[in-house]
């Protein structure tokens, strides 16, 4: 049979093969076949050849999906060559640090204890990028500027489920955080073994005020639960004695980051009230949030983002951004108890007793 002149007479074959080499031959083949198959009249050809396809991603469906790459990467590529050959090595995690300038020799530290394993993103709040050229790891990073903003600014606009779907794990950190005691690999052993979505490190009792489930202990690798303090937790199984981690150093499966990623809310940068809502994105949340441990760090408190603020009104700079941290908290909290009451009546449920509180 004579593929050329059977179903595609006007095409030279040859020509598609070199320009769409990157599809298969059975992708190849079932084009062809489905054109033949939708073959008709001279007088419809020209609806029949039209590609709609539902099941592709929405705004995609003229595409034919052998076609369509709905996810990608932050990889990074040549310009020559075969695509095929340009990773050496495909990173399957993923870490990204908002950072200023002023914290380079923290971030170089913290930046050491991930394995080549993971891409690294470096979110700049300040503008400063070439400066950090003076380390040989930043020429392999990814710098993103955009002046005096948040974590979880970027994270909104960056770190789309579609472009991080390649990385198993997530870190989303801060800048002032304490690494020695703390390594990425071993980190990510213990999350695998005690089956953790959401997941940080244990922070050292001493490095300021935390909350007591997620200071270190010493007689486990990993704990999701502890004691608050007399009337603070209603439930045991809710935060913040279980099922809660801070939003400092938090680490997601690539499955919890993609139901995160639509709960963060666009206009609300800080995420104050977050970690008191990560558990409605896993099942049974107090079973699959944990604080790891054996793998822990220290949290410096440096107020280096708080003084990216403007003073006004007789207060310091830090003083309105500290301001808008509480006011979003309770925005979030607003937000997502009108949401769940407007879920739960629309489907004829009494809603539970359990909202976000703080």
């Amino acid at each position: 049979m004579n593929l050329k002149s059977s179903i595609l007479p006007s095409i030279d074959l040859t020509y598609i093969e070199d320009k769409y080499s990157g599809l298969s031959t059975q992708a190849l083949l079932n084009v062809w076949s489905s054109l033949k198959r939708n073959r008709g009249t001279k007088n419809d050809v020209h609806n029949s050849t039209k590609i709609w396809v539902p099941t592709n991603p929405r705004g995609a469906e003229r595409l034919p999906p052998g076609v369509v790459e709905s996810k990608s990467d932050f990889y990074l590529r040549r310009l020559w060559g075969l695509p095929s050959e340009d990773l050496v090595i495909q990173p399957k995690y993923l870490v990204t640090f908002t950072v200023g300038y002023d914290q380079k020799n923290n971030i170089d530290a913290a930046v050491k204890k991930f394995s080549e394993n993971f891409t690294i993103v470096l979110f700049h709040y300040d503008g400063q990028t070439s400066e950090w050229e003076e380390f040989e790891w930043s020429k392999r990073a990814i710098h993103i500027s955009v002046l005096k903003q948040t974590k979880w600014w970027y994270a909104k606009r960056f770190l789309h489920p579609d472009i991080v779907a390649r990385y198993d794990y997530i870190f989303i950190w801060d800048e002032d955080l304490g690494v020695e005691h703390f390594d990425a690999e071993e980190y990510l052993k213990l999350v695998r073994k005690h089956d953790l979505d959401i997941s940080q490190p244990g922070l050292e009792p001493n490095s300021g005020f935390t909350w007591q489930m997620t200071r270190k202990r010493d007689d486990t690798e990993v704990h999701k639960e502890t004691e608050e303090r007399p009337g603070w937790c209603e439930d045991p199984h809710l935060p913040p004695c279980a099922a809660f981690v801070e939003i400092m150093a938090p680490v997601f499966s690539r499955a919890a980051w993609r139901c995160v990623w639509h709960m963060i809310q666009n206009d609300l940068v800080h995420g104050w009230g977050l970690d008191f809502a990560l558990r409605k994105c896993v099942d049974p949340a107090h079973e699959k949030i944990g604080v790891v441990d054996e793998q822990w760090i220290v949290h410096q408190t440096v107020p280096s983002l708080g003084n990216q603020g403007k003073a006004e009104n007789g207060k310091a700079a830090w003083e309105g951004v500290r301001e808008r941290c509480r006011s979003e908290w309770t925005m979030f909290q607003e937000r997502m108890n009108t949401a769940e009451k407007v879920y739960f009546e629309a489907m004829g449920i009494d809603p539970p007793n359990a909202t976000i509180r703080h």
